[in-house]
Order: structure tokens, then C-alpha cells, then sequence
């Protein structure tokens, strides 16, 4: 028996550590990832330990309890005021697009051109002149969204068309004051008021509250990045994690301003994440066509998008797809990101914007 490893050929080895990796198809790692991680159990056997257990990426580990998952969310936060709910209706529904129907989505056979574009795309993120945001001020967002009026039992019931406006704390202490959010238009509940946006308890900065610092924080490194982003995400009902992540990266393009560095990272991330596919047109709620990234997810019957300018390759918005019925997926859901910017009071407009604008 070869001294320097506790089998006996290169075969039973290969075949030892095949048998301690476990295995998890819907979660496979990249080849890349997957090669690390054996690496270091390798280096576990030449220890000679005696029960060798891999390294595997927090991706990998099952959380004891489910979060409770909006669809497209701002963040995902405990909300005390009773007001908030009407102003967070569109973040627990599904929305729509800019028709009376919602059409069957023709999911695209998977294409490696996700990688190239997703790659693309964060190239033109390090592009981006992006102003850092400080301490005290707000991240202002404006969105074109249509929300589900409809029973969550029921059919989709699509609304008008309506008006979003986020105002974000960026404090780096924990708050329970998370900023305000005023929704406009037809069937929206209060509509035109600016409401609250609190946490029952202090909120420090982070997965739930991604401000701009702490998002700065995060590792650029795609690989390290994406395992913490697997860590701190924990799968809703019968979604997959990778579909998870999926999403909580979602909410993050929406109402966030990010360093270009790690918005470089997160898209580098996300083309690691398996099942993820390129759509060649996708229109956001505001009709502007663009290219996609899409992820569908059999175990959850829901399907998301993610929408892009062909030519800057900015974000532009997203659209999500739901399959109630077992008829195939029906588009449920669209917004529009319109204006992003900081302010430095919660509730202000932009100096280049009035409140009709």
C-alpha cells in the first residue's frame, strides 16, 4: 500500500474520494469549484485522518429553518407598520406585463452564451462611473411595476400599471427605520402616500439590508462571493437553492446602488450558478426590449428574468413566470427600473426630478 495515501492504487483512491463528495446533481458545482474541493480532501486523506469529511461551500448546506421569500423584493425585512402592507403589496405578488394576458413563456434550451454575456455585462459594470454613497444619505429608486390582484389560491388578475418610489437608509448602524416607500396608480392601496419602511428590531447591514457599504464589503473574488451569497440564502417552500440565490441576487439589482467592482463580481458569480440561460429579447414593464439572464426552476414551478440594454448592457428590470396550474409557465410578472440615484434625505426627490416627474 502506497505510505502516502491510505488506499492502495490511484483507481480505489478516485474511487474513495467519489464515494465521500456528495451527491447532490441539482446543486453540482462548477468543474473549476468542484476540483478545489476535492484538492483539499485529498489533503485531508495525506493526514491520514481518520474519518475525512470534504470541504464544501456553504452552498451546499441546508438551513434548519425557510425564509420567508418575496418574489422581486427591494429586501427582504420584518415589517411593524401596519401601513407598510399595502406599500409592499407588489414585493409578496407577482406582477405583470404592460397586456390584459399573460402569455405561456417559451423556455429556451440551455445556452452557453449566458456565461459570455454575463461576462460582457460585468465588464461594462467596471465601466460604470459610480459616486459612493455615504453614511446618512439614501439610495432614491424609481420603477414602473404591475402587481397581481388576484387571489393567492386564484388566477393572476393583473392591475394597471403603476408608479414605485424607494427611498433606502444607508446608515452602516442597525436601524429600525429603513426609509419610505410610495407607490402611485390605480388600485394601490393608499396610493401617493409616502409610508414608513421599518424593521420590528434594529437591522444592522447585510444580505436583508444591502446598503452601499456593505455591499463594498463583499469579496470580488466570483467563487468566495458566491459561497458567501449561498451561506446567508436559505430556499422558500419546494424552491431550490440555486434558484434562491437566483433571486436574492435579483433583489439586489433592483433598488441598490454598488460599487463596479462588485457588481463586476456578482455577474461573474452568477455564471456559476447551474441552469442559468441566455434570452435573446425580453421586454421589462416599461416596454424597452433588451437582452435576458433566466433561470427556471422545476421544483418551485417559477421561472425569472432578468432584463438588460443590448448596447450598455445596464440593467434595465425583470420579469417572473409561474406555473399555478401545470399548463406551463405564464408570465406573472414585470417590472421597470426607470431612475436611480442618491439622496440625502429620506423622501427627497432628485435635484434634476420634481415630485410629478
Amino acid at each position: 500500500m502506497n505510505a502516502a495515501h491510505p488506499f492502495g492504487s490511484d483507481r480505489e483512491e478516485a474511487q474513495e474520494v467519489s464515494r465521500l463528495l456528495p451527491k447532490a446533481p441539482q446543486w453540482d458545482l462548477p468543474r473549476g469549484r468542484h476540483r478545489h474541493h476535492k484538492d483539499i480532501l485529498m489533503q485531508q486523506i495525506d493526514r491520514h485522518r481518520e474519518s475525512v469529511a470534504p470541504t464544501i461551500p456553504p452552498r451546499h448546506q441546508e438551513g434548519a429553518t425557510a425564509r420567508r421569500r418575496f418574489l422581486r423584493p427591494a429586501m427582504a425585512v420584518p415589517v411593524a407598520a401596519l401601513a407598510l402592507t399595502g406599500a409592499l403589496a407588489a414585493a409578496f405578488t407577482f406582477v405583470g406585463d404592460d397586456h390584459g394576458a399573460a402569455p405561456v413563456a417559451h423556455a429556451p434550451a440551455p445556452d452557453s452564451g449566458a456565461t459570455v454575456l454575463l461576462n460582457q455585462i460585468a465588464d461594462a459594470s467596471l465601466r460604470t462611473d459610480t459616486t459612493p454613497v455615504k453614511d446618512g444619505q439614501y439610495v432614491y429608486v424609481r420603477s414602473t411595476v404591475r402587481s397581481n390582484e388576484g387571489t393567492f389560491a386564484g388566477p393572476v388578475e393583473l392591475g394597471a400599471p403603476h408608479r414605485r418610489e424607494a427611498w433606502t437608509a444607508q446608515t452602516s448602524e442597525p436601524v429600525k427605520d429603513l426609509g419610505v416607500i410610495k407607490e402611485t396608480g390605480k388600485g394601490v392601496p393608499m396610493s401617493g402616500q409616502r409610508l414608513p419602511y421599518e424593521s420590528a428590531d434594529p437591522l444592522a447591514p447585510g444580505l436583508d439590508r444591502p446598503t452601499y457599504a456593505w455591499l463594498a464589503s463583499l469579496p470580488t473574488d466570483p467563487d468566495r462571493l458566491l459561497d458567501e451569497l449561498y451561506a446567508g440564502t436559505r430556499p422558500s417552500g419546494r424552491e431550490s437553492r440555486d434558484q434562491a440565490v437566483f433571486e436574492k441576487i435579483g433583489s439586489l439589482l433592483d433598488e441598490t446602488v454598488m460599487p463596479p467592482k462588485n457588481a463586476a463580481a456578482l455577474y461573474k458569480a452568477v455564471a456559476r450558478i447551474p441552469g442559468i440561460q441566455r434570452i435573446p429579447d425580453a421586454v421589462d414593464a416599461a416596454g424597452r426590449h433588451g437582452v435576458g439572464i433566466a433561470r427556471q426552476d422545476a421544483r418551485s414551478a417559477t421561472r425569472s428574468e432578468w432584463i438588460f440594454d443590448s448596447e450598455r448592457l445596464t440593467y434595465l428590470g425583470s420579469r417572473s413566470y409561474l406555473d399555478k396550474d401545470g399548463k406551463g409557465m405564464k408570465l406573472a410578472g414585470t417590472n421597470a427600473i426607470l431612475r436611480r440615484t442618491v439622496v440625502d434625505k429620506s423622501g427627497a426627490m432628485p435635484a434634476d426630478t420634481t415630485a410629478d416627474s
